[in-house]
C-alpha cells in the first residue's frame, strides 16, 4: 500500500448558482484539489491524506466531514480553537475565473507551526505534494520548518512533488517570492510549474528555459504546463521533450486545470506509466475538469 500526503490550505468556496442572489458552498484549494483527483484516480492500494490546520467551529467541522466522505485522510489535520478556515468567492467570465479572498487569519497559516506534527504526518508516506501557495501563506519560521521537514523526508527516500503556483499577491514582494520558490525547488524531486506564471515572474523566454532553471536549482525532474499548449518535460539535462496535447473545445470553468493535470500525471506515473503517457493522462483529466463548473468535479478521471 502506498501513501501520499498533500500539504496546504483548503478553503470554503462560494460560487454563484445561476439563481439571482443565490450562492453554493463548497471546499477547494490548490493542494486539496490535487488530493481530491488523486483519490478519484488511484485505487484502494493508495492512501491519500491531507495536512493543514482548521478551527474547531462548525464550518471547520463541515470541511472535515467533506474530506472524510471523499476518502481523503484527516488524521494529521490540526485543530486550533481560536481560528477557522479561509473563504473565497469565485466569479466566472467566459470560462475564466477571478477570486475574492477572506483568508488573512486562517488556521491554515499555522499548519507548520508545530514542526514535530509535520514530521509525524510525513512518516510512512511515499510522496509529499505541496505548492508555492502552501509556502506563501506561512510565516518565515514555519516556511523554514516545512522545508527542513520535507528535505529530511526526501533524504529518507521520499518523493517530494512541488507546484510553484506563483501567486505574488500572497507575498511581500516578487523578490521574496522568487527566493523562497528557489529554496522549495532545491529539495523537490519533481517540479510542475506553469509557463505563463514563470515567464511573467522569472522572465523565462520559453518552457525549456523554465525546465532547465528548476533543474539547475535542484529539481531532479520538471514538467512545464503551458495552458492548452504543448507540455515540456525534462528528466535529465540530456533528456527533454515536448508533447502536444489535444485542444479542448468546450471550456466551462478553468478552475483547478493545473491541479487536476498534476493529479492525473502523478496517478498515471505511480501506476507505472511512462512520462509521455502520464502527461497525456494529466491532460485528459484537466480537459474533463475544465469542461464542468467548479474546482472539484465528481467522477472525473483520466480514462
Amino acid at each position: 500500500m502506498g501513501r501520499i500526503v498533500s500539504i496546504g490550505e483548503c478553503m470554503g468556496e462560494l460560487s454563484e448558482t445561476g439563481a439571482p442572489g443565490a450562492l453554493s458552498m463548497g471546499f477547494a484549494g490548490d493542494t486539496l484539489n490535487t488530493a481530491f483527483y488523486l483519490r478519484q484516480s488511484l485505487g484502494p492500494e493508495w492512501q491519500v491524506d491531507y495536512v493543514t490546520a482548521v478551527g474547531t467551529d462548525g464550518l471547520s467541522d463541515r470541511m472535515l466531514d467533506f474530506l472524510n466522505a471523499e476518502g481523503i485522510g484527516t488524521a494529521h489535520i490540526r485543530r486550533l480553537a481560536d481560528k477557522t478556515i479561509g473563504l473565497y468567492y469565485i466569479t466566472l467570465k467566459e470560462g475564466e475565473r477571478s477570486f475574492t479572498y477572506w483568508r488573512n487569519d486562517s488556521a491554515a497559516r499555522r499548519l507548520a507551526s508545530d514542526p514535530a506534527a509535520i514530521v509525524r504526518a510525513l512518516e510512512n508516506s511515499d510522496v509529499a505534494y505541496w505548492s508555492g501557495i502552501t509556502l506563501a501563506i506561512l510565516p518565515n519560521q514555519d516556511r523554514l520548518a516545512l522545508i527542513e521537514a520535507l528535505g529530511q523526508f526526501a533524504g529518507r527516500g521520499g518523493t517530494v512533488v512541488f507546484d510553484p503556483n506563483l501567486r505574488p499577491r500572497l507575498w511581500d514582494n516578487p523578490e521574496t517570492m522568487r527566493g523562497w520558490i528557489h529554496r522549495a525547488a532545491a529539495i523537490s524531486d519533481l517540479c510542475l510549474p506553469s509557463f505563463d506564471d514563470e515567464s511573467t515572474w522569472f522572465g523565462d523566454s520559453d518552457p525549456i528555459e523554465t525546465a532547465k532553471r528548476y533543474h539547475a536549482e535542484g529539481a531532479r525532474r520538471v514538467i512545464v504546463k503551458n495552458g492548452g499548449g504543448a507540455v515540456t518535460f525534462l528528466e535529465t539535462t540530456d533528456k527533454t521533450g515536448v508533447l502536444s496535447i489535444p485542444s479542448v473545445e468546450h471550456v466551462v470553468d478553468t478552475t483547478a486545470a493545473g491541479d487536476s493535470f498534476n493529479a492525473g500525471f502523478l496517478a498515471a506515473e505511480l501506476s507505472g506509466k511512462s512520462i509521455e503517457d502520464a502527461i497525456a493522462a494529466g491532460a485528459r483529466l484537466a480537459a474533463k475538469v475544465i469542461g464542468a463548473r467548479g474546482a472539484l468535479v465528481k467522477d472525473a478521471t483520466a480514462s
